[in-house]
């Protein structure tokens, strides 16, 4: 047996020695990818809560002096088209998107959860009719539901945050149903119900626990579409409202100067780009680090 045999079983030896929650860091801090998402995006959620410190400029002060100004010392990132600052108006940008994003994500999870929780337990008729509902808004494209929505509801950060939200939460009604159907049948939730616990605290407190964690790592990469989704809805005026900076309302305005300013648009798609790649790169890693399978 070769010393690097002998020194890989002791290193499995040590991390099967850990309890489970240190057990999923160290697997998760292998994974060099989802640890370059998460530096990066706490890079993001840094400068979105101290964006006021962090800004140079005022993101909605005007200067017609510098109207489409390119890269300097005094604007590092250039002006747009009224001669604001980019960065300034990239950095407050952060903070619609994140906030876009989780709490998008966070109204599909509380409407979503739920549902998926009770199909999935109760099975039966009411399985039948919540599915079928479901079945109905997963027909309609993720992003044209939003648009419709959001259309309806009306031009606003809130509203596109809404809109997202209900029209993710079909994903995680059929992630949870079917995390429900495999865990129902175990012996330990059959011991439950022998013990005579009632069927409310049977799914509270022995289902949910058991299928959170697909759902998490679903949440994070939702979080990612949720990110495009609201930059798209903002682009075609139905997020987030000027003069209030946005990715992708700052996208749309730079989409009529690529050729006299092109660093207007620059910067927001590379914001995007790099704030969903992270979200993915964590999001995989959590999933490979979550799954038990994984040594």
């Amino acid at each position: 047996m070769t010393v690097a045999t002998l020194a890989a079983e002791k290193a499995l030896d040590q991390v099967s020695e850990l309890r489970p929650t240190e057990r999923v860091i160290d697997r998760l801090l292998r994974r060099k990818g989802a640890v370059f998402g998460g530096a990066v995006l706490l890079i993001f959620i840094l400068t979105a809560i101290f964006a006021p410190l962090i800004a140079p400029y005022d993101p909605t002060a005007t200067n017609w002096l510098a109207v489409r100004k390119p890269p300097s010392d005094l604007y590092l990132l250039g002006t747009d088209e009224i001669g604001r600052d980019v960065l300034s108006r990239v950095i407050w940008g952060a903070r619609a998107s994140l906030l876009a994003g989780v709490t998008s994500v966070a109204i599909a999870l509380a409407l979503g959860l739920p549902i998926g929780l009770v199909a999935g337990y109760k099975g039966g008729w009411v399985d039948g009719l919540l599915m079928r509902m479901t079945d109905a808004m997963l027909a309609c494209p993720f992003l044209i539901l939003a648009i419709a929505l959001a259309a309806f509801l009306g031009p606003s950060l809130t509203n596109a945050m809404i809109a997202i939200g209900i029209s993710a939460m079909p994903i995680f009604i059929r992630l949870t149903r079917a995390q429900v159907l495999s865990v129902k049948v175990e012996d330990y939730i059959e011991a439950a119900r022998a013990a005579g616990n009632p069927h409310l605290r049977i799914a509270l407190r022995h289902v949910l626990p058991n299928v959170v964690t697909p759902i998490m790592v679903q949440a994070t990469l939702t979080i990612a579409a949720a990110i495009i989704a609201e930059a798209s809805l903002s682009f075609l005026g139905l997020g987030q409202q000027p003069p209030a900076p946005s990715w992708g309302s700052m996208l749309n305005v730079a989409k009529n100067y690529l050729h006299q300013a092109p660093w207007m648009a620059m910067w927001p798609g590379l914001a995007i780009f790099t704030c969903v790649l992270s979200f993915n790169l964590l999001g995989d890693g959590l999933r490979d680090a979550l799954d038990p399978r994984q040594k």
